[in-house]
């Protein structure tokens, strides 16, 4: 599955932004059906790809215009392997609540809330970072 091509990095961070404000409002509420639908979110970015992604179509329509170029440009696939991870954690917290299991849903979604602050607050991507480990302590595919 190709990743795509390379992203604008100010994307992935408004991104990692609402999920950090989504993930928050799930803590506080428990709502599950707002983790089922970040989840959903999640699962775009990661199977989709990243440019029809809910967040990324937001910001590439109304913020994007209002900046200039960007300086640099990132590979998607580290980025879609964070959507994935997103994706577990989500899918675990949805479970969790869904199956009367508040504490499994509470802890996962406070990883998944983790992750994103670290992003949205400090442009580390735990996801990214976890795909790089992986990569580099993977065999080398044979050519």
């Amino acid at each position: 599955m190709p990743a795509g091509p390379a992203v604008d990095p100010r994307g992935p961070r408004f991104a990692a932004i609402v999920t950090t404000v989504v993930l928050a409002v799930v803590l506080v509420t428990q709502w599950w059906p707002l983790l089922a639908l970040q989840t959903v979110v999640f699962a775009i970015g990661a199977f989709a790809g990243l440019k029809p992604a809910p967040y990324s179509v937001v910001y590439r329509l109304l913020i994007a215009p209002r900046l200039g170029p960007p300086a640099e440009r990132e590979d998607a696939a580290p980025l879609r392997f964070a959507q994935a991870v997103g994706f577990v954690f989500g899918l675990i917290g949805t479970i969790g609540f869904v199956a009367g299991l508040a504490p499994l849903g509470v802890v996962a979604t406070a990883f998944a809330v983790f992750a994103a602050f670290l992003n949205a607050a400090f442009n580390f991507c735990l996801g990214c970072e976890m795909y790089l480990l992986i990569k580099r302590f993977s065999p080398a595919r044979a050519s």
